[in-house]
């Protein structure tokens, strides 16, 4: 798995098409995607245009997808993987990933997002183990319509879970990371265990549709902008660079053609033990569990919400999850 890919989540239609082909026009080989982006559709013009021209072979491009919540029963599964490779126009997945642990009632008028009548979502009435969402993806190995497959949002405890039971053992664990949320015991975790460790957010999603009243901005952070000072390049450089730094890999969103090419460019950049040792201690500032800026607290009367240890003050008011659902509705 290339290092850095580029991210595609919030990425409107219109725009990530061309932000894909810009992409992989300047030397991207690792393109993240899912089914819920709603965007699938315009990468897999973007893949055919230019896998079709010559200009970039699929087999130098790593893509991964996402099974997403309403498709976590066994029976399910293929269904979403075949369109989402109809969808990116592929033969196969280098890496497909459970998106979330919840998973959602399958089926409805709501498609993707399934709510009742006050806006409340709608878990799945079968309620399908990760035994079964992994056999089933298992099986997609066998196929060979995907390459690897692994786990997005998963706790430890719940990866635990999928271990015990998988024949395929899970290749990734994708999960929001940055300085505000380094997640040192799960990235430890994920070392022991072989399973690589990609980093979604990793600018700490400033322009996010989940983002909170009393959300922090790295890019505000004097620490951060003295390392980025010191070694003459931006801060987003030196927040990709932190991930690659640890071991990861790092998936920053752009659409924007200079900041698509500049998130690739850290290659020259190292950091210092002191700067790691900064940037490890940021979360410190926002509170002793760090800052998440993803959250998804209308899923949170699941019982396989991942995040309970750190969002236990979140008060689920029917108004509360009303109001996250309809956040969800509008990506």
């Amino acid at each position: 798995m290339p290092v850095v890919g580029l991210g595609t989540w919030q990425s409107k239609p219109g725009e990530v098409g061309r932000a894909v082909e810009h992409a992989l026009a300047n030397g991207y080989k690792h393109i993240d995607c899912a089914m819920c982006y709603q965007n699938e559709p315009e990468i897999g013009e973007s893949f055919s245009k230019v896998f079709g021209a010559g200009e970039v072979k699929r087999e130098e491009v790593f893509i991964t997808s996402k099974l997403w919540n309403t498709f976590h029963r066994a029976d399910e599964v293929p269904k979403a993987c075949a369109k989402t490779l109809a969808d990116l126009q592929l033969e196969y997945l280098d890496l497909y990933l459970i998106h979330w642990p919840m998973s959602t009632e399958p089926n409805t008028e709501q498609g993707l997002f399934p709510a009742d009548a006050e806006g409340i979502p709608m878990f799945d009435s079968k309620s399908p183990s990760f035994a079964e969402t992994w056999a089933a993806l298992e099986k997609l190995v066998e196929e060979g319509k995907c390459k690897n497959i692994g786990l997005s949002n998963f706790n430890i405890a719940q990866i635990e879970e999928v271990l015990a039971v998988a024949k395929v053992k899970p290749a990734c664990l994708q999960v929001e990371s940055h300085p505000h949320l380094p997640n040192l015991a799960l990235l430890e975790f994920c070392k022991k265990n072989g399973i690589a460790f990609v980093a979604y957010s990793p600018l700490g999603n400033p322009g996010s549709c989940f983002k909170r009243e009393d959300q922090v901005n790295l890019f505000h952070d004097e620490d951060v902008k003295k390392i980025a000072e010191k070694h003459s390049v931006t801060v987003g450089q030196v927040l990709i660079r932190y991930q690659v730094d640890k071991g990861n890999a790092v998936i920053p969103k752009s659409i924007t053609p200079s900041r698509i090419v500049e998130n690739l460019n850290v290659v020259g950049l190292k950091l210092e033990s002191d700067d790691m040792d900064t940037l490890n201690k940021l979360y410190l500032k926002v509170g002793p569990k760090g800052y998440r800026t993803c959250s998804v607290v209308h899923w949170a009367s699941n019982p396989n919400y991942p995040f309970l240890r750190s969002y236990r003050h979140v008060v689920l008011s029917r108004g509360v999850v009303t109001w996250c659902c309809h956040v969800v509705l509008s990506w």
